[in-house]
């Protein structure tokens, strides 16, 4: 049976997380966690609801999952706390060691549509440091935070300036960061994936052929644009549109599984 535990890592009704965990045998340990991170274009009409049949599922097949809530723009989240949530909820796995028998030397993520960029964000999080995050606060590098080990990307917003320029979803980019670029070149150069390259851990860009939500150039100029780097991102097509990703019966999420199988192993 799969066990489901909500954690809490802030005071704010979004700053939550559902652990979903198979049984284990007595003595044993998890084997790596998988952080789940849903997508809707950082808006609050959607939340971690579209990601718990992924958790549930991963579970199922014997893999723990984080499934992770965060502010919204629309419900207190935008720039910085969006970005803020994030590291903040990874790093809370870091208290759920003891109490459900986890082991982080694997931990990977797996995020849809806008859900991929701030997984994908996340992963740079090393190349963030010193550079101010929120007015008023740093980004926490400190060597006691949780690092991602890999990332599965699900048809992800990994380019933010070419987002804008293309006014995904009705200015949804200028939403989350407070203003267009032209205003906030900084937030918008520290919030976009882009700049961290090159990354030192493996990233998979997938994305669906028939996406019409989000253009397969957000995965392929990431994808590109890590060539140089000692672990270049690669490009998976699959079949399907942009919630093919997210079916759990689908082809294009039961490769997306295999991958994060394949980073945990």
């Amino acid at each position: 049976m799969t066990q489901r535990h909500r954690h809490h890592y802030g005071q704010d009704p979004s700053q939550w997380g559902e652990l979903f965990l198979p049984d284990l045998p007595a003595g044993a340990r998890h084997q790596g966690v998988v952080v789940v991170i849903h997508g809707g274009y950082w808006r609050s009409t959607y939340g971690a609801e579209l990601g718990a049949p992924l958790a549930k599922d991963l579970a199922e097949q014997g893999m723990a999952a984080w499934n992770l809530e965060y502010r919204r723009a629309g419900n207190g989240g935008g720039w910085p706390a969006t970005f803020e949530d994030i590291l903040a909820g990874i790093d809370k796995l870091a208290d759920l060691v003891e109490p459900h028998a986890l082991d982080l030397r694997k931990v990977v993520a797996l995020g849809h549509s806008a859900g991929g960029h701030l997984a994908v964000w996340a992963a740079g999080r090393p190349k963030l440091e010193g550079l101010v995050l929120g007015e008023g606060g740093q980004v926490d590098n400190s060597s006691d935070g949780v690092r991602l080990t890999g990332v599965v990307s699900q048809s992800g917003v990994l380019n933010l300036a070419e987002a804008e320029r293309l006014n995904l979803s009705d200015g949804a980019v200028a939403n989350l960061l407070g203003g267009p670029s032209s205003e906030f070149p900084g937030r918008h150069r520290i919030g976009d994936p882009m700049a961290a390259l090159p990354l030192d851990l493996p990233v998979y860009a997938v994305h669906g052929i028939k996406d019409d939500d989000v253009p397969l150039s957000m995965s392929a100029t990431y994808v590109d644009a890590s060539r140089a780097g000692p672990v270049p991102a690669q490009l998976v097509m699959v079949p399907g549109d942009h919630f093919a990703l997210i079916d759990v019966t689908a082809e294009a999420y039961l490769t997306c599984r295999e991958l994060v199988g394949r980073l945990l192993r």
